[in-house]
């Protein structure tokens, strides 16, 4: 069977010139995930590829080819129709009811990836493969049960990681919510001052128990009115900002023994998919572990929780731990100034933008007393671990699921036999 039997490459969908309608970037499309990352709006010119819900969306130039971003489209209201990048191949299942999830997966398999990819014309940097070029990629004969059935299966893994994120984002913004309430704008000793909140009584964000863990008033502190008690720290003092190694100076052991390299790209990514490969012998406080907080502070600044499977921490990038504050105080205080850094390294236009260990100096937080830490960390760190846990799951699914689907599209293994697979990982 050729992959032309079930798809029509780039169909056509009415779309009328000038008209503002949702639109897709290459950016927007994920390189190890289904959905994709937004989607804003533009006037429809004329030129590039149109899309609806459903439709497979796979880039066809390099790097993006070989990164492996594929996404199926979801999220436009329904029957609309959709532009996007001229980079796209549209991939629409003949058969949606049957075919819709087998395709996006067909278009995940690395098997094909590398015939697309083996058929990729033009000069170095600027490679392309066309429809036309992979439309007679060969598949297994497959009943249109099977197909459906294989579809499902893998969909089904993709809709928990999906939801997982969901939580994920929930838990995050709920703990973000809360520190930034209590540690940056002090709503709860102002909501006692002003007399919103009184002993014995629960609200939003201001638990009946710690009441009189709050100070009863704010005092003045070189950067401003804070709670009674409190100090203001720098994150330096607080936290260890570790920056990694030159890890080209650490080569790997072997092609089977090594750690993947951490660096920008995959702290965005949030795996290590094609990472470099370091060895395994580099000192313990450089290999970063599920639960690590990353900062890049350089080009692409981000602070994030790592969750991508255990690696080596790349130059540019700072392992930040703390013996005095917990996890996620030290996560959302660095996060709290994220914007403040991102302007100082937007200012330094003749290099790439990146700042200095003067500027975490600089950056102050207000924190408690070690006590009434401990009480905030009762609260706040059930969240936080909760957040972490989530996302370890949802990259256990998603090797799962990787590890699943060529040998699903293969016909090496079969529905039945990955349904009981799936049903013991979850």
């Amino acid at each position: 069977m050729k992959l032309s039997d079930l798809i029509d490459f780039n169909p056509k969908r009415p779309l009328e010139k000038g008209a503002l309608t949702p639109f897709i970037e290459m950016a927007d499309l994920p390189e190890g995930e289904r959905d994709v990352s937004g989607i804003g709006s533009r006037v429809f010119n004329g030129g590039g590829s149109k899309f609806k819900n459903g439709d497979t969306l796979f880039a066809r130039i390099t790097p993006c080819l070989e990164n492996g971003k594929t996404a199926k489209v979801s999220g436009l209201p329904s029957n609309a129709v959709s532009h996007g990048s001229t980079e796209f191949i549209v991939m629409a299942a003949k058969d949606p009811s049957i075919d819709e999830d087998f395709v996006y997966y067909v278009a995940r398999h690395p098997d094909f990836r590398a015939y697309a990819k083996g058929r990729m014309e033009g000069t170095s940097g600027r490679q392309r493969v066309s429809w036309q070029a992979i439309a007679d990629y060969d598949i297994p004969d497959f009943s249109s049960l099977e197909r459906s059935g294989i579809g499902s299966v893998l969909s089904s893994m993709d809709n928990l990681i999906s939801n997982n994120r969901r939580v994920t984002q929930a838990l995050e913004a709920m703990a973000r919510t809360l520190f930034k309430a209590w540690f940056v704008d002090f709503e709860p000793v102002r909501a006692k001052l002003e007399g919103r909140w009184q002993r014995g009584q629960s609200l939003p964000g201001l638990p009946a128990h710690l009441y009189d863990v709050f100070p009863d008033r704010l005092v003045e502190s070189e950067l401003g009115e804070i709670p009674e008690g409190w100090q203001m720290r720098s994150l330096d003092s607080i936290a260890s900002y570790l920056n990694g190694l030159a890890l080209q100076k650490f080569p790997p052991e072997s092609e089977t023994e090594f750690l993947p390299v951490i660096k920008i790209a995959q702290l965005r990514a949030g795996n290590t998919t094609g990472a470099d490969k370091a060895s395994t012998q580099i000192k313990s406080e450089y290999v970063v572990v599920d639960g690590d907080v990353l900062f890049s502070w350089s080009g692409s600044l981000e602070v994030e929780v790592w969750n991508g499977g255990r690696g080596a921490l790349n130059q540019h990038l700072f392992k930040v731990t703390s013996n005095e504050v917990p996890k996620w105080f030290y996560f959302f205080a660095t996060r709290q100034h994220l914007s403040d850094f991102r302007a100082i390294a937007a200012g330094k236009a003749t290099t790439m933008g990146h700042i200095q260990r003067k500027h975490l100096t600089e950056a102050r937080i207000a924190v408690a007393p070690p006590e009434s830490m401990k009480k905030f960390d009762a609260v706040i760190a059930s969240q936080f671990d909760q957040l972490v846990s989530s996302a370890q799951q949802s990259r256990a699914l998603a090797q799962l699921r990787d590890t699943l689907l060529p040998k699903l599209v293969s016909g090496e293994l079969r529905v039945p036999d990955v349904e009981r697979i799936v049903g013991a990982a979850v």
